[in-house]
């Protein structure tokens, strides 16, 4: 049972660091070279919309797949390392809540009003959030790996 759950921590962090390298090094920057505002945008907020949808599953299996792991082994027992990334990967939930609720939106509603210079100010800053999340998902996974 603990190998299972540990699988699907794995999975979970997979799908969740591989979407953000994905979009910020991929995506992002073919749809910007192809496309007009007018096109790129709506596109990119129907992509976030299912890349979202993935991250939010992750994120449950995540935190409670983490929760089983540590309370299997007992949190005074657990490494530095899993501290460490638990810590991390808790911030960046919150940093994806803030990412979800605050200029997701705001892209969305700027798509549907059809006010390409918000939508694109909002872009960039899912851009920026999801690069701050792209690190400390490498620093959770540093943590893990040199500290546990």
């Amino acid at each position: 049972m603990y190998t299972f759950i540990k699988f699907l921590h794995l999975v979970s962090a997979i799908i969740w660091l591989g979407g953000i390298t994905f979009m910020l090094f991929a995506l992002r920057p073919a749809l910007g070279e192809q496309l007009t505002p007018p096109q790129r945008l709506p596109l990119l907020a129907k992509v976030l919309r299912r890349f979202f949808l993935l991250v939010w599953s992750a994120i449950v299996l995540l935190l409670a797949s983490g929760g089983f792991m540590m309370g299997h082994v007992g949190a005074q027992a657990t490494p530095l390392g899993w501290h460490l990334m638990a810590g991390i990967g808790v911030l960046m939930c919150l940093i994806f809540g803030h990412l979800y609720f605050a200029p997701y939106r705001r892209l969305q509603a700027a798509v549907a009003a059809a006010d390409w210079p918000e939508g694109g100010r909002r872009a960039n800053q899912i851009a920026q959030l999801a690069m701050v999340n792209f690190w400390l998902g490498w620093l959770a996974i540093a943590a893990i790996t040199f500290l546990a």
